[in-house]
């Protein structure tokens, strides 16, 4: 399966309230983004993932994150003021364009392998657009803009969508094309469902939390702990 990997980590991570960009801070007893990187790189043969940081953290990255910790097979690159920007500087920084195109969050250290490797690759194979995603738990209400509840939606209709999310490649590169900056899209389904196509979803799994706040640590290092892995 001829599949890219393209890893989004170029974020500032204001929510942490610490100096550390979020993907640079240790849980265990390595960064967030080696976690993440590690957990690609172990688990299938991609053939090319590319990590994109802020262009003035690449030294940084790649002195502290790739060469201390032993991880050769990751190729950094630029990445732009939003999320979508670097998404698709990551897309346009393969050496040759696969078939198929992984994009996972930097910041979601704890993805389980089997979500990858029994979910969402071989979902990859059967549709042009998947996301993997987990039901809600809580009700969520939709408010008006004076802070009143406008309406309820049924929960069973819900999902929380995560990545890893897996597309044809050509498919991504359309939907960054063709879907209008100003349009506001915070993962890549929500661009590829634009040009109305549609995004299959698979399960996820409720371990695989994206570390945005103190909080988020916190539980991710309890997750770690559950696992045995002090690493």
């Amino acid at each position: 399966m001829d599949c890219g990997v393209v890893i989004p980590a170029a974020g500032l991570g204001r929510r942490m309230n610490t100096d550390t960009k979020k993907q640079y801070i240790k849980l265990a007893s390595r960064p967030i983004i080696v976690h993440t990187l590690k957990i690609f790189i172990e688990i299938f043969s991609f053939s090319e993932i590319v990590l994109t940081v802020r262009k003035e953290d690449i030294p940084f990255c790649r002195e502290n994150i790739l060469d201390k910790y032993n991880i050769s097979a990751v190729k950094l690159v630029p990445g732009g003021q939003t999320r979508r920007e670097s998404v698709f500087k990551g897309l346009q920084s393969f050496s040759q364009s696969p078939e198929y195109v992984i994009i996972h969050d930097g910041s979601r250290p704890l993805l389980p392998s089997g979500v990858l490797r029994e979910k969402l690759l071989p979902a990859m194979q059967n549709y042009r657009a998947v996301t993997t995603g987990v039901d809600v738990k809580d009700t969520i209400k939709i408010r008006t803009e004076d802070g009143f509840v406008k309406k309820t939606p049924p929960r069973d209709k819900l999902v929380a969508i995560q990545t890893p999310q897996g597309f044809h490649y050509k498919l991504l590169m359309k939907a960054h094309h063709r879907v209008p900056e100003d349009i506001k899209a915070s993962d890549d389904a929500s661009l590829v469902e634009y040009i109305d196509e549609k995004v299959k979803i698979v399960e996820g799994s409720y371990e695989n939390i994206k570390v945005t706040t103190p909080d988020d640590l916190e539980l991710a290092r309890l997750i770690l702990e559950k696992r045995g892995d002090n690493h």
